[in-house]
């Protein structure tokens, strides 16, 4: 085979194998950001939720009272992702992915001085991915590593105004950073293309750039507020990093050094508006709806590859859906600064069974939350969460290749922890 006819090859391969989306909560994005809305289903939009507003709804960070906020987040998301076959002569095989833990923290500072609410932050937006390792029947006994691993992760800039006692207005500017670690098999046997470093928090293939958020918020009465808020499409670069794709020859394996470029990989498109209600001084209730924007950003992914000749670009469908996210919370004051919380969080899930791969499963579709929050006095608080993401089992009936089915299950938990002074 020839070099410039095994590097088409290898590239139109590539492009087959690698539909995208590695978070599974809805679709890559996480269900909820910050620990009191991660108790509450996610609903943020109506009400003050602390500095993971930043990531919510901006325009409740005006709703705090005078004074600075420190705020310090971790949040651990935990899948339990398996892929089964049954091959028509080695009969069931089956695949545990040993990626089961992604840490993502959170760092900000928020001062109000009258009408003005401004401030900084810092959040690993989400990062997830699978680990097969090397022994499973999908490196086909090539003994060659498969695993996936994609980060999101901003810098956020937040100004809210309020405009007189109810209406308070928002608008951010996110700096944001996306990486991506692939190691896997092309479908046709050519080879296996790697471009990973191994990173917990950072993967090989890298690219930077921008978004905005704008925010509202509204007191109806003394109890009933609304919120709404728009997070734009990101504009980053493409993600570029280098690694190796190994042809698999006559000859043998003969490693070649090269240059992987995701080209136009971006956040999507959100809004969404919600309300609360102080139904009594103990209890208040939270409902929101959200919007995400996949099938723009996910519609078709684009792949370059560069062994020393110049780039070679393909493309492929991802044709993944817009969701509409349902997200239901309480929360309930036991004792003074001691609230309990519990919540739901519903979306579809977006990814069509064609483009279901065990590499990047992305097909939660249910979140049961609860939560706990404890003003300890002084300035200080904590917040704490977890959520529970029943097994979601997808069939991709040309997973391994024309009528080779594959199966994908996954579920998950995230535990979500924030401590935060005010002084």
């Amino acid at each position: 085979m020839t070099a410039p006819h095994l590097r088409t090859t290898a590239l139109a391969a590539l492009i087959l194998a690698l539909p995208l989306g590695a978070w599974a909560t809805n679709g890559m994005n996480l269900e909820a950001y910050g620990a009191k809305a991660g108790g509450m289903g996610g609903a943020s939009f109506g009400y003050e939720n602390g500095n993971s507003a930043m990531m919510n709804n901006p325009a409740t960070l005006g709703l705090r009272q005078e004074g600075n906020s420190l705020g310090l987040g971790i949040t651990s998301l935990m899948p339990d992702v398996a892929t089964r076959m049954n091959h028509p002569l080695a009969g069931p095989l089956s695949a545990q992915s040993g990626g089961d833990q992604y840490w993502m923290p959170s760092l900000s500072l928020v001062r109000k001085t009258g009408s003005l609410t401004y401030g900084a932050g810092i959040l690993a937006q989400g990062g997830m991915g699978t680990e097969y390792g090397t022994q499973s029947f999908l490196s086909n006994g090539t003994g060659l590593p498969m695993r996936s691993e994609v980060g999101f992760g901003r810098v956020m800039l937040p100004l809210a105004y309020n405009i007189d006692d109810k209406l308070t207005l928002a608008a951010q500017l996110d700096y944001v950073w996306a990486s991506m670690d692939v190691q896997m098999l092309m479908p046709d046997g050519s080879g296996h293309a790697s471009f990973s470093n191994g990173s917990d928090f950072s993967g090989q293939a890298k690219g930077r750039g921008w978004a905005f958020k704008l925010g509202a918020h509204y007191k109806l009465s003394d109890g009933v507020s609304v919120g709404a808020t728009y997070h734009s499409k990101t504009d980053i670069s493409d993600l570029e990093g280098g690694g190796t794709f190994t042809a698999f020859t006559p000859g043998g394996a003969v490693p070649i050094p090269t240059r992987f470029r995701v080209v136009d990989f971006q956040w999507p498109e959100t809004y969404g508006i919600g309300a609360a209600w102080q139904a009594t001084p103990e209890l208040m209730l939270a409902a929101d709806l959200k919007h995400i924007g996949w099938s723009d950003s996910m519609k078709t992914f684009r792949l370059a590859m560069n062994m020393g000749a110049g780039w070679m670009e393909g493309a492929m469908p991802q044709n993944w859906k817009d969701q509409t996210v349902v997200m239901l919370g309480g929360q309930y004051m036991v004792a003074p600064g001691v609230a309990l919380r519990a919540g739901y969080n519903h979306a579809s899930n977006p990814v069509p069974a064609a483009n279901l791969n065990p590499l990047f499963p992305a097909t939660i579709t249910t979140h049961y939350t609860l939560g706990v929050g404890w003003n300890i006095g002084g300035g200080h608080s904590i917040a704490g969460s977890i959520a529970v993401s029943p097994k979601v089992t997808q069939t991709n009936p040309n997973m391994f290749g024309p009528g080779l089915a594959g199966t994908t299950s996954h579920s998950q938990s995230t535990v979500r922890l924030n401590y935060n002074y005010n002084f």
